[in-house]
């Protein structure tokens, strides 16, 4: 199963690479893998959330996610959203923002000679509010996580007192406010605070709204699964969640909206970490998208096929604690340049520290059950 699952990941990656020496030579070939290599440190916390929401949905949203979702996440999010950006910042139509990323300036230079600022530079100069929005958005994700309570905690010293104030209403939206008043106005330089506050306060809004959304329809008899209770009554089991709580119709739509959502607070550090690669969009596109995302969606289906979010209990904790880190950084990085390594790095670290706590658990769970075995 696992050689099916990332089977078309790995052809993927082959014609990316293929496209990449046609285009740039063995120069793009090393560019192409380094993004893709970047997108797949920065996203495997990104890929464990999606399993976990995945799980939620029915056979015909999870198909729609990892069909439809990823095509936006490949042309969408790491080609058209950079052009978007620079259109809108830049007062350019499309086919000038497009040209002026395909013809850099010479020497790797800011401006053109009549002063006209790169793509790279406008992408750059437009990073406070993106990284307000995203971070904003995530930053509601962990807190609404962490300050409700669990019947399992992994950080268990801290988890648990968190729940408890979490009981207070709406604290999650209280310290997001207080978080985004301090960031604007010790983090966000004095020309582009009001910017940073509206883009952190739409990043707040569209969480609020599509996560609302979503819960009310997972409550409405029209989001339940129309052959749950057959399928119950019949004795048959299916993979993911039970059958009676797979999200369908309209709750189904806004779980699909919100993981879109999810993926582009997600993937807005690794496309402007990009830049400190390459400011080329077609390299861009085939690093992050191709390669990146494609292994984002393997590792996702892999997580919910194999059942390892059962099997290793602590691993979306260890995922929302990456999510806390990278909103942190994000909203630091408005004022402090934030190596991409160290994002990706922190992210890793959580997770593997969350696998390593699941491992031990099941073990000492083992033995616990079977005294008379000897450990090996």
């Amino acid at each position: 199963m696992t050689g099916r699952i990332f089977a078309p990941s790995l052809v993927v990656t082959l014609v990316a690479l293929v496209v990449a020496y046609l285009y740039l030579g063995w120069t793009g070939v090393a560019l192409c893998a380094i993004l893709g290599v970047l997108e797949v440190s920065l996203s495997f916390d990104n890929a464990v959330i999606n399993a976990t929401i995945l799980e939620r949905m029915s056979a015909f949203w999870q198909r729609m996610f990892l069909t439809v979702g990823v095509l936006i996440a490949v042309f969408g999010m790491r080609l058209l959203f950079p052009l978007l950006i620079v259109w809108i910042t830049g007062n350019l139509n499309p086919a000038e923002a497009l040209d002026l990323a395909m013809n850099p300036p010479p020497e790797g230079q800011t401006h053109f000679a009549d002063g006209q600022p790169s793509y790279e530079t406008i992408l750059t100069e437009a990073h406070p509010q993106i990284a307000a929005f995203g971070g904003m958005f995530l930053l509601l994700l962990f807190l609404n996580f962490v300050l409700t309570e669990r019947p399992q905690t992994w950080l268990t010293w801290l988890e648990r007192p968190l729940a408890t104030l979490g009981k207070l209403d709406q604290l999650a939206v209280v310290l997001a406010s207080l978080a985004l008043v301090l960031t604007a106005e010790f983090l966000a330089p004095d020309e582009v605070r009001a910017t940073v506050l509206i883009a952190g306060i739409l990043g707040m809004v569209t969480y609020i709204t599509v996560d609302g959304l979503s819960s009310l329809f997972m409550a409405d008899p029209d989001g339940a699964d129309p052959d749950g209770a057959e399928a119950q009554q019949a004795g048959r089991a299916r993979p993911g969640p039970h059958p009676v709580t797979a999200a369908t119709g309209k709750a189904g739509f806004f779980l699909f909206l919100y993981l879109e959502l999810l993926d582009a607070s997600f993937s807005f550090d690794g496309v402007i970490g990009a830049f400190a690669i390459t400011s080329d969009p077609i390299i861009i596109a085939l690093g992050l998208g191709f390669i990146g995302a494609m292994f984002v969606r393997s590792i996702t289906i892999y997580l919910v096929r194999k059942g390892t979010l059962g099997e290793y209990r602590y691993l979306e904790h260890g995922a929302h604690w990456a999510i806390g880190a990278l909103a942190a950084i994000l909203l630091i990085s408005i004022e402090v340049e934030i190596n991409e390594v160290v994002t990706g790095l922190v992210g890793v670290a959580f997770i593997g520290a969350s696998l390593a706590s699941s491992i031990r658990a099941n073990r000492r769970e083992a033995r616990a059950a079977h005294p008379d075995r000897l450990a090996v």
